[in-house]
């Protein structure tokens, strides 16, 4: 089956004819495999620079690489990047930050050597911080302070016997850091983030944590003035504490300081002005997200008097500016017309902003908006693909039942493809999607992967249970202590729901996930019996050593999500589906990077060798060179391509698709 063109509909030659009658799961697609990657590149991590848009892509076809791309107002979008270089940071492994960018020069961390970098755009990148060995010295999020010629940031120092240290530092952008990495500015807590300098270069902000608070937990905004010799003065706590997330503190034009708090219940805008904060919006709704990583943005200013934002309401991304003239007792907060429903990495200039959005229809792009006229432009698309509406799913927002009287909620897609139909009579296989995290959430957006299931007759339900984020505080922390519980009962609801429906097939449900997703998904295999299969991408199944051994980041968010350890060893135990193998009754697939430092290999192994053991039937891919999440284009076509052979083995299905046959251990 040939492959689409760019910028061609996927499947726009096929003829129109009446649709042939095959088995769910055996329809041929033209979404396959190679066009999840050979033509996608992830975005993120949007930045202004004067009239110049700056962004990161993630690409599969460049061995995962990251590159920070540059377009100019005369229409013209280049990488900045040179080969040889992967703009990425392992601060807190997960990264994010990785670069800035300010007077035409851009400052980057290089994931070989985790070295910061200045590079002139057009010239070749120089290092600014000392070589270490095994990447010892790490830098993100950070924010250039040109009065003072350096870039204050966080490091995060792997030298030290036991955890590495994190700090806010300054380099200095002339080279002088080359023999020490960086002044430290402020230390001696667990965590940082955010260093913000105001605009005129008087007085920094910043964010902290402890463990074993994870960001979305409690985090303390802090402010300190600047002294002559470039140090911090006296430090003063602006607003939050252990149980009062704040996120992403900004200054404005005019010097105010403004953050997101979820003091009320819901992630609202704040502003501290005179030593007072005030209240800039007052919705049940979501304007910040989970700190998985440095940089993230929903809010930007286009001016002193006008804020940019992004806020979440059941699931769905709305686009607003808010009128700050007024604020706050009659700050008016007005929607955008904009036709996306996830947005991200908002920012904002005059009279302009730019973000990352996406929608049911269209795959995330970096997207520039005219707030005069309304005029959206796309500067750059995930993926040069646009596929045929015949072939697309269009997801439906479900809520059902699920433990305790609780309303969960997930986005359902019904299997699609013009040129098929099922057999009367017969329903389509259900494959239930756990996100990760699993403090993190699924959204609307056009996922070519949910798609790649859907055409070929699969159902698909992408769950956000209880944990997930987009839907108020209370709901994130149904989660706290019942991790492996709450997630389990309504990935399992969620599929009943739809079998109740008469949606789906009962006998055909299978359940995958990665990472967080991916311990979910082996607790709904080992702990219930609805599912008939699995797909487990680098999930957790020994809770004990994922506590024992893991990086610092998340080294106490099981603290949270289980108990404290060993205090709690008996949760640990009951809630790993390592000890409970002989429960275990249908096959399962497991996908695993041999350099996960998140959820080591040995995580997967130990599950494979004791389901062998058993004599149970089980699949299991390693990817030498992949960390936590799959980034070259050749695995994740691999690892797609196994987990449709294994579900047609299992499910009684031949595949259109001409893929090698994952080999089964153990299946009759």
């Amino acid at each position: 089956m040939s492959h689409a063109a760019a910028n061609h509909p996927a499947g726009a030659s096929a003829a129109a004819s009446a649709p042939t009658i095959a088995p769910y799961g055996s329809w041929q697609s033209p979404i396959s495999s190679e066009l999840l990657v050979a033509q996608t590149v992830g975005l993120s991590e949007i930045t202004l620079d004067g009239d110049d848009v700056y962004w990161l892509e993630a690409r599969p076809y460049e061995s995962g690489r990251s590159v920070v791309v540059r377009h100019t107002p005369d229409g013209r979008t280049s990488d900045v990047t040179p080969p040889g270089f992967n703009a990425r940071t392992r601060v807190h492994e997960y990264g994010g930050g990785a670069y800035a960018v300010h007077g035409g020069i851009v400052y980057f961390s290089s994931f070989q050597d985790q070295r910061l970098y200045r590079q002139p755009v057009g010239e070749a990148p120089e290092p600014l911080t000392p070589e270490s060995p095994a990447q010892a010295l790490r830098y993100a999020d950070g924010v250039v302070d040109a009065r003072r010629n350096r870039l204050i940031g966080i490091r995060e120092d792997h030298t030290h016997a036991g955890e590495p240290v994190n700090a806010i530092v300054a380099v200095d952008l002339g080279g002088a850091s080359l023999g020490d990495g960086g002044q430290v500015l402020v230390a001696g807590n667990d965590f940082y983030a955010s260093p913000r300098l105001s605009a005129d270069g008087t007085k920094l902000a910043w964010l902290t944590w402890n463990h074993p608070n994870m960001p979305w937990d409690g985090t303390e905004l802090w402010v300190a003035h600047l002294q002559p010799d470039g140090t911090l003065g006296q430090h003063q706590l602006v607003a939050g504490g252990p149980r009062e997330s704040i996120f992403q503190p900004e200054w404005s034009p005019d010097g105010d300081l403004y953050f997101i708090s979820d003091r009320s219940g819901w992630w609202n805008l704040y502003r501290w002005r005179g030593g007072r904060i005030e209240a800039l919006t007052q919705r049940e709704a979501e304007f910040g997200a989970p700190q998985w990583v440095f940089r993230l943005s929903t809010y930007a200013f286009e001016s002193a008097g006008r804020l940019i934002c992004r806020y979440v309401e059941r699931g769905e991304a709305h686009l607003a500016s808010l009128d700050l003239t007024t604020a706050p007792t009659t700050a008016r907060l007005e929607e955008l017309a904009v036709p996306f429903t996830s947005i991200g990495s908002v920012r904002a200039a005059a009279g302009r902003v730019s973000f990352i959005g996406g929608s049911p229809q269209q795959a995330p792009a970096v997207v520039q908006l005219d707030l005069a006229t309304g005029a959206a432009e796309v500067l750059r698309r995930s993926t040069a693909v646009e596929i045929e509406p015949g072939y697309l799913s269009r997801p439906e927002t479900i809520e059902f039942p699920t433990e305790g009287g609780h309303t969960a909620f997930a986005f359902y897609y019904r299997p699609k493809n013009r040129d098929f139909a099922g057999p009367p009579g017969e329903k389509p296989p259900l494959l239930v999607h756990s996100h990760g995290g699993p403090t993190s959430a699924s959204t609307s957006t056009l996922d070519l992967q949910t798609q790649f299931w859907t055409s070929r007759g699969f159902a698909v339900v992408d769950v956000n249970y209880g944990g997930s984020t987009g839907y108020g505080r209370a709901y994130r922390e149904r989660l706290r202590g019942r991790w492996g519980i709450v997630d389990l009962d309504d990935c399992v609801n969620a599929a009943r729901y739809l079998v109740e429906r008469g949606e789906v097939d009962p006998q055909r449900l299978a359940i995958a996930g990665g990472s967080a997703g991916g311990y979910t998904t082996l607790c709904a295999l080992t702990f219930r019996t609805m599912f008939a299969a699995g797909a487990s991408y680098y999930g957790v199944s020994d809770l004990e050593a994922l506590a024992k051994d893991t990086h610092k980041f998340e080294s106490r968010y099981l603290d949270g999500l289980i108990g404290p350890y060993p205090e709690r060893r008996d949760l640990y135990v009951a809630r790993s589906p390592i000890h409970f193998v002989d429960r275990l009754s249908c096959p399962v697939i497991f996908f695993q990077g041999l350099d996960d430092p998140i959820v080591p290999p040995d995580q997967a192994e130990r599950m494979v060798r004791a389901l062998r053991a058993k004599g149970l039937p089980v699949a299991y891919l390693a990817f030498a060179g992949e960390r936590h999440g799959f980034r070259r284009a050749e695995n994740i076509k691999r690892a797609i391509e196994s987990e449709l052979s294994f579900y047609g083995r299992v499910f009684g299905f031949q595949p259109a698709d001409p893929i090698e046959p994952v080999p089964i251990e153990h299946l009759p």
